[in-house]
């Protein structure tokens, strides 16, 4: 049962990442010293609460932001920086959730490809939500997106840490916005079709 929790609160956390990195990875950090929810400390993964990994994990993820910021309002959807935060995103949540598991269970290895999945689906949901909120907002509310967005991740990683069996309403609801986007998208052009 504790390698399922485990298991549940890396989907989460990989899931938190996704959708915006910078909050939930030094969310994570300070509780995983402070031995709340998670302790990474006595396995591989002790260097994610250590000091040198949370100064280049910041550094990097500001750095990332900043050049999405200076390279204008739809930068972030577009190639190359939207691979490189989707690697970000995929490394991150892929090491926090093998973390989580290597915790308390020597199959680490099961954390690590369930983190990259969920860290996955956060990005595309979230790429997907934000993308279609943005083109119907004005340039100073969509300013104000990376605060919501870095608001939600925070809030499911916290989730996912104080109560892991959350981090499948986490999933379900971003598994809902990318079927939602795509039924959208689908009936946006069925009246194309109606009209011919």
């Amino acid at each position: 049962m504790e390698f399922i929790l485990d298991l549940l609160q890396g989907a989460g956390l990989a899931a938190a990442i996704g959708i915006r990195p910078f909050l939930p990875v030094l969310l994570v950090a300070a509780l995983a010293a402070a031995d709340l929810g998670l302790d990474f400390g006595g396995t591989d993964f002790s260097f994610l609460e250590e000091w040198p990994f949370l100064l280049s994990a910041l550094v990097l993820v500001l750095g990332l932001d900043f050049a999405a910021r200076r390279a204008g309002r739809d930068a972030g959807d577009r190639a190359p920086l939207l691979y490189v935060l989707l690697a970000v995103a995929l490394v991150l949540g892929g090491l926090l959730a093998a973390g989580s598991v290597a915790d308390r269970s020597e199959a680490w290895w099961a954390g690590l490809v369930v983190g990259l999945a969920c860290a996955a689906l956060g990005f595309q949901a979230a790429r997907s939500l934000f993308a279609r909120v943005r083109r119907r907002l004005d340039d100073q509310a969509a300013a104000a997106l990376p605060v919501y967005a870095e608001g939600v991740a925070l809030a499911a990683a916290a989730a996912s840490v104080l109560f892991p069996p959350l981090a499948l309403a986490v999933l379900g609801g971003l598994v809902w916005l990318m079927s939602g986007g795509r039924r959208r998208a689908g009936e946006k052009y069925a009246g194309l079709r109606i009209l011919r």
